[in-house]
């Protein structure tokens, strides 16, 4: 054995005696066998602080349930829309389908996937690029710009126009046999590229496997309306809405929002992404003829001084982060003060890498989209809390609102959505016209939008 490079008896016998010469470790031993590491890290005080009670809110209707799908970004982005629709026509609540986008997102993404296999026809099978695009054909994750390109495309529809079904709220079979079905076609299209099929042939091919691809997706999910009955009645239980209406249509009447107007800020410092410049996602996007992402990527603090300005004038913020760092599920409380992991160990773990860091080495990505609504300020005016509308329903959390501490958005808040009249001239031209960097496909930057 080569005690220099292995585990020798030795080396465990030292560490043992180390590890019970020590009070803590034993109670830390006891505690965490027991509860598990967050329960045991969780500090009462740091808890207490994340009390429900803001200097700046928006109030939002009924809590909605993405249940076992990665549809955050589209619930997401929905209750950004519905805001606006609850508070222009005075109702209760009030929900979009998010069944209707989910299809057609299905459907665009299966699109996307085939025209990068017939693009990477002459890419080796084995090689990164192709390995990546096999991966997760089409996953439920997704971006504000994506979600911008559905919803000018296909409009939106009201929740009863197109209900939730078995295979939207737990997307894991239909999920599952799409994708097996897009790597048939991916090796069917290669393979017919290899026997001599001249491009049209091919193209011919993918476009009878997107037949099927429908087909699958109406079986799973229900087909789509193209048009549907509304009657809207507000809190007095008046009739303020009624119609027939097309998926555009309705978008346009009770949301009204100019997608175009809202833009996608990052916060990632990282040495190849340098502040103040556009970037963008290789391969990255659902619906082909509008694109892929754009970022503009600014420092942390630009990012909270934009996200408060649009709470200013009464609209949330979609924003997306690292919802598995230093967070209390049940509670909803994300928040580094409530607990304290390094502290029970005895030595770094969450705190032996720095943002950057976490990035760069794979520890941290784009995990979830939520929507802020709320900040209570310090006593400096600076913002100390955040108040997060979640879509995990009513009974997660505090009726399903979670809070969001200053300093975690620090460290796991990497985007926010905002109109982007609230950037200055600079930024605002620099989004518009500066040609975007070029990112890898798997950069943690895009990572919300391959989530399964």
């Amino acid at each position: 054995m080569d005690s220099a490079r292995s585990v020798t008896t030795d080396d465990v016998t030292r560490a043992s005696n180390a590890f019970n010469a020590e009070r803590a470790n034993l109670i830390a031993r006891n505690a965490v066998t027991s509860n598990g590491i967050r329960k045991a890290a969780r500090v009462p005080g740091g808890v207490a602080a994340n009390a429900l009670v803001w200097d700046l809110e928006v109030t939002q209707g009924k809590r909605t349930n993405q249940r076992q799908s990665g549809r955050c970004w589209m619930f997401a982005s929905l209750n950004t829309f519905r805001y606006r629709t609850i508070k222009k026509y005075d109702l209760k609540t009030f929900e979009f389908s998010e069944t209707y986008p989910l299809f057609f997102d299905k459907l665009e993404k299966s699109n996307w996937f085939l025209e990068n296999i017939l693009d990477t026809l002459d890419e080796p099978l084995l090689g990164r690029l192709v390995a990546y695009l096999l991966s997760a054909p089409v996953g439920d994750g997704g971006q504000w710009d994506m979600f911008r390109s559905l919803t000018k495309k296909y409009g939106v529809v009201p929740k009863e126009a197109m209900p939730e079904t078995a295979c939207s709220q737990n997307t894991r079979e239909m999920d599952g046999y799409l994708t097996r079905y897009l790597r048939g076609c991916a090796e069917k299209l290669r393979r017919g590229h290899d026997s001599g099929l001249s491009a049209d042939e091919l193209r011919q091919q993918k476009h009878d496997m997107m037949d099927n691809v429908f087909s699958l997706l109406v079986t799973c999910l229900g087909e789509p309306p193209k048009s549907f009955d509304v009657r809207l009645r507000n809190k007095d239980n008046e009739l303020v809405l009624s119609g027939t209406y097309t998926p555009q249509e309705f978008f346009d009447e009770v949301v009204g929002m100019d997608l175009d107007d809202y833009v996608s800020l990052i916060s990632a410092n990282t040495a190849d992404k340098p502040f103040g410049h556009t970037y963008t996602v290789s391969r990255l996007g659902n619906v082909l003829e509008d694109g892929g992402v754009r970022y503009l990527n600014l420092p942390t603090q630009r990012l909270k001084e934009v996200a408060i300005a649009q709470l200013r004038d009464d609209l949330p913020v979609w924003f997306g982060c690292d919802v598995n760092q230093s967070y209390l599920r049940d509670e909803g409380i994300m928040d580094r003060a409530a607990l304290d992991v390094d502290g029970l160990f005895g030595f770094a773990v969450e705190g032996c890498m720095d943002r950057a860091a976490r990035l760069d080495y794979g520890e941290s990505m784009m995990t979830h989209a939520m929507v802020l609504e709320g900040v209570k300020f310090d006593e400096a005016g600076k913002p100390a809390m955040w108040k997060v509308e979640n879509s995990w329903g009513e009974d997660h959390a505090r009726d399903g609102f979670n809070t969001l501490a200053d300093p975690w958005f620090d460290e796991y808040v990497y985007q926010v959505v905002v109109d982007k009249k609230y950037l200055t001239e600079d930024e605002r031209t620099t989004y518009e016209t500066e040609h975007p960097t070029v990112l890898k496909p798997w950069d943690p930057m895009g990572s919300l939008a391959v989530c399964r």
